[in-house]
C-alpha cells in the first residue's frame, strides 16, 4: 500500500473516532451554549501525524460532516466556527514561523473591532504563539502555541459574531489562562500517548505499514523529558 493510501485509511480511521469525541461534551464555553468536546483535545495531533496540511483538511471533514449531517445547522457563524480546530492543527504540524501570523492576523483583527479595542490587553494572549514558533522541538510549547491559535481564531469570530462586552473580555483573561493551559496539557499528552501507542503496535505485531506516522524523536527516553517539554 502507498504511503498516500495510508495516509487516506488513517484519515478515514481518525474521522470516525473524532465523530464519536464530537459527541462527549466536557465543559461549557463561556458566553456560548456551546461545549469543548474530547475532540478539542487530541485533534490537533492530526498536524503532526499527517504533516500541517492534510491534518488541517481531515480535521476540517470531521467538522463539516458533524455540522451537516449530525448537527444539522449550516449558517455563516457555524461555518466560521469550524476554523480553530483545523488551523490549531496546521500549528501544530507546521515547522515554519509563519505558522505565528494567524494569531498575529488575529490580534490586529481584535483590536481593529470597536469593542475589542477597549479590552486590547486580551489579545495579548496570541503572542504565545509567535513565541512558541521559535522553538519547534519542544513539544508542550508547540501544543501551547496551537491551542492559542485555536483560542485566537475562536475568539475573534465570537467578536465578530455575538460581540460582548469590554467588561466580560476583560474578566476572562484569568479564565482563558486556565483553560488553555489545560487544553496544551491535553494536546500534549495525547501526541505522546498516541506517538507511543504506535510505536507499541508496531514493534509488538511488525505492522510497518503505518511506520510512517510514528516520530521517533518524541518516544520516550531518558533525556525525553528535558529536550521535548
Amino acid at each position: 500500500m502507498k504511503k498516500q493510501n495510508k495516509k487516506i485509511v488513517f484519515i478515514v480511521l481518525f474521522s470516525l473516532f473524532g465523530l464519536l469525541a464530537l459527541q462527549i461534551s466536557v465543559s461549557r464555553i463561556i458566553g456560548s451554549t456551546q461545549n469543548f468536546t474530547l475532540f478539542d483535545f487530541f485533534a490537533p495531533t492530526t498536524g503532526l501525524f499527517l504533516n500541517s496540511f492534510p491534518g488541517l483538511v481531515s480535521i476540517l471533514l470531521v467538522k463539516l460532516f458533524d455540522l451537516i449531517f449530525i448537527k444539522k445547522a449550516i449558517d455563516l457563524v457555524s461555518i466560521l466556527r469550524l476554523l480553530p480546530l483545523p488551523l490549531a492543527a496546521f500549528y501544530f504540524g507546521s515547522k515554519s514561523k509563519s505558522k505565528s501570523l494567524i494569531a498575529i492576523l488575529c490580534m490586529i483583527l481584535f483590536i481593529s473591532h470597536p469593542i475589542g479595542r477597549q479590552a486590547w490587553i486580551y489579545s495579548l494572549y496570541w503572542l504565545i504563539p509567535l513565541i512558541a514558533s521559535f522553538f519547534p522541538k519542544r513539544l508542550f510549547l508547540k501544543a501551547l502555541g496551537s491551542t492559542f491559535t485555536a483560542h485566537a481564531v475562536g475568539s475573534t469570530v465570537f467578536l465578530y459574531t455575538i460581540g460582548l462586552t469590554p467588561q466580560v473580555w476583560l474578566g476572562l483573561i484569568s479564565v482563558t489562562f486556565v483553560e488553555r493551559f489545560s487544553f496544551a496539557v491535553g494536546i500534549y499528552a495525547s501526541y505522546f500517548i498516541l506517538n507511543f501507542c504506535l510505536n507499541f503496535i508496531v514493534n509488538l505485531l511488525k505492522i510497518q505499514n503505518i511506520n510512517f506516522l510514528i516520530k521517533k524523536e518524541y518516544l520516550p527516553s531518558k533525556k525525553f523529558i528535558l529536550k521535548y517539554s
